[in-house]
């Protein structure tokens, strides 16, 4: 006698949706972290040394990556100047606003502008001065972001010298626009010199003259 199987038959297995295939490669890389990584590179080497192999070999970024996230090279040097001044001023906007004697606040600001000028595995200096002053010769864009950046610095200083001498600091023929112009002129000296590697207490020698000179040595 065959026995009937009165067992249901077993339901088929339905397979899992598949997940939705994502179109295009993930971005792999972080826009801030590139263009740091460019900076550092033009920095050292100039607009015209760097080329496009170098910029791709640094950020990681190949040249379709680079143009879309950047521009062209040009744009990305100019977008890495921006950068380096943004991050200067913010390196020393506190010490500018700051009412402290006008000795204490030129020494502070000196530490930094030589903190950045000899960061690093070697001695950069400045970009403005390095790099971006020569570009300006032949590049209308690039010369007037380096005129405004010498206008910013200096009426900085100025704004320095001359609460100083409200407050009775300096001389009362002491002129606040001359004195802003060698506060500026010495930090590009020591831009200068530290790219040519002159040790860093050689660089603070000359401030310590140069901070002397502006606020009369006592």
């Amino acid at each position: 006698m065959v026995q009937k199987n009165n067992k249901p038959p077993a339901a088929a297995k339905i397979a899992a949706p598949a997940a939705p295939k994502r179109r295009g490669r993930p971005r792999a890389y972080e826009p801030e972290v590139a263009l740091a990584k460019a900076l550092d590179l033009f920095r050292r080497d100039g607009f015209a040394a760097t080329s496009l192999d170098d910029l791709s070999a640094a950020t990681g970024m190949n040249r379709p990556s680079l143009y879309g996230a950047f521009g062209d090279k040009r744009q990305l040097y100019i977008k890495s100047y921006q950068r380096y001044r943004d991050d200067a001023r913010a390196a020393m906007a506190d010490i500018f606003r700051s009412d402290a004697p006008l000795r204490e606040r030129l020494k502070r600001i000196y530490a930094i502008a030589l903190d950045i000028y000899t960061g690093g595995e070697s001695p950069r200096g400045c970009f403005t001065v390095m790099t971006a002053a020569s570009e300006a010769v032949s590049d209308p864009a690039i010369r007037a972001m380096v005129l405004e950046g010498f206008v910013e610095l200096d009426k900085a200083f100025a704004i320095c010298f001359r609460l100083a001498k409200e407050r009775g600091e300096l001389p009362g023929g002491a002129d606040p626009t001359v004195l802003a112009h060698l506060a500026s002129a010495t930090i590009h000296t020591i831009a200068i010199r530290a790219r040519a590697r002159v040790p860093r207490k050689e660089l603070e020698a000359i401030v310590q003259g140069a901070i002397d000179v502006m606020c009369g040595a006592k």
